[in-house]
């Protein structure tokens, strides 16, 4: 019981923090002229949809734990990549969130969502 009370708390709470980093993204997409970082090369739009899927979309879907394992993989890439590509030369305490984020969707993605999720019923 308390480890399916707390994969839900470290799934709530994960994808809360979360939707305030993709929300702005959100706004951003819809917005007339959206600019963002390309660290991968595929494109300013293409690299800005999936942060928004990343931080906004797939924590919706991880709240409720609905397709869980495979929602986490999006906030694993993104956090990945800000981690060790956007932020890698930089001080640890700049990508010290990302890796914080990072972890907790691993522990997300490695035991499930528990019995309280959509993925359970």
């Amino acid at each position: 019981m308390k480890t399916n009370i707390t994969l839900l708390v470290t799934r709530v709470v994960f994808s809360l923090s979360m939707i305030t980093h993709g929300y702005p993204k959100l706004i951003k997409l819809i917005s007339e002229n959206p600019s963002f970082g390309n660290p991968i090369g595929i494109g300013e739009i293409p690299t800005l949809i999936l942060a928004v899927i990343s931080e906004f979309i797939a924590p919706l879907f991880i709240i409720i734990g609905y397709k869980t394992r495979i929602f986490s993989f999006f906030p694993i890439a993104t956090m990945f990549v800000a981690a060790f590509i956007v932020h890698y030369d930089d001080p640890f305490k700049n990508k010290e969130l990302a890796l914080l984020y990072l972890a907790g969707y691993l522990v997300t993605f490695i035991i499930g969502p528990g019995k309280y999720s959509l993925d359970k019923k």
